[in-house]
């Protein structure tokens, strides 16, 4: 870790006891920040994490990004802040769509509030590619999430609010690669709804690469977006037979309810006005007001011809690319 701006600053993480606060905390601990604090609701992750770290510069709040005023008060003396606190499971979301709004929209209204009132030096709130083209409760509340972010950074003063938007983290609480090792543990049949379905392939450590590249570079409104390969859900089923040296069977159940074919990292409305950094992509916040002619009497001729930036059209791994991903995330463990 050695970006200096962190030394001696306190940095607190919104939902800090998921995998990514877990992966941001590897890498601050070895650095020479004063303090991290850890703002979530479940007590009992916290303890554990907490007894597992048993790091004095590590402190732990309850409470809620819903409740302004928990968040307010943890904010106290904070100089960054990683707002990655979010319902992000699309099945409950999609059944309970009123609570993810209250927690992935107005509760990001409510830290960006804060951080403002605060005067937190910088906030990068973490989306989703769901957010794109969205067609269940999670991606729509995340993609309201980001519109809140840009539309608070307008008039945030000395606050400067960035985004980042990635693609699902691979081995991350919930997604596809640890259910396949289960059920190859199992001996039972890996369960694939489409071998043609893509998604981006994103380490845990890309998602904290990709963060700090937003805190480091963002200008106030920026949304990042980090270039990742992808591969097919197929493709990822075999890998992991191979890997593990398996045989058990591989069973096409269908595509689920609320489930795209591929998923989109910046649509092509995005893709007319993002700066191409290499390694990234930076969608800069439009901020003229609402009195001008973009929005009524003014198109674009060559919206046409751009396409957006999905899956399909990533780089696709082969398979050895993926099996030297999957062994560099910890599998087979």
């Amino acid at each position: 870790m050695t970006n200096s701006k962190f030394n001696k600053s306190v940095l607190l993480i919104t939902g800090g006891t998921g995998s990514f606060g877990s992966a941001v905390l590897e890498r601050f601990l070895r650095s020479d920040i004063n303090e991290i604090r850890i703002f979530s609701r479940d007590e009992k992750k916290q303890h554990d994490l907490r007894n597992k770290l048993n790091n004095s510069k590590v402190k732990f709040i309850i409470g809620d990004v819903r409740d302004y005023n928990s968040i307010y008060y943890a904010l106290r003396d904070v100089d960054f802040v990683f707002h990655a606190a979010a319902l992000k499971q699309v099945p409950s979301c999609e059944f309970y769509p009123i609570e993810a709004l209250r927690t992935n929209v107005l509760g990001t209204e409510n830290v960006l509030n804060a951080a403002i009132a605060q005067n937190v030096k910088r906030v990068v709130c973490l989306s989703t590619d769901k957010a794109v083209y969205p067609i269940n409760a999670m991606g729509i509340s995340k993609a309201m999430m980001e519109k809140v972010m840009v539309a608070k950074s307008r008039d945030s003063g000395s606050t400067i609010i960035t985004g980042t938007r990635y693609g699902n983290v691979m081995a991350s609480r919930g997604s596809v690669i640890p259910l396949f090792e289960e059920q190859i543990k199992t001996n039972q049949p890996i369960t694939i709804t489409d071998p043609e379905m893509t998604r981006f392939m994103m380490t845990l450590n890309d998602a904290v690469e990709l963060v700090l590249y937003a805190f480091e570079h963002g200008n106030s409104g920026d949304i990042f977006v980090q270039k990742s390969p992808a591969s097919t859900i197929g493709q990822l089923a075999k890998a992991m037979l191979k890997i593990y040296n398996s045989n058990v069977e591989l069973k096409v159940i269908g595509t689920r309810h609320a489930e795209k074919l591929y998923e989109t990292l910046l649509a092509r409305e995005e893709m007319q006005v993002a700066e191409d950094l290499g390694d990234y992509f930076r969608v800069a916040a439009d901020n003229r007001d609402l009195n001008y002619n973009k929005y009524f009497t003014e198109g674009s001729a060559n919206m046409a011809n751009i396409e957006d930036y999905h899956s399909h059209n990533t780089h696709r791994l082969s398979e050895e690319e993926l099996i030297r991903l999957l062994k560099s995330v910890g599998y087979p463990n």
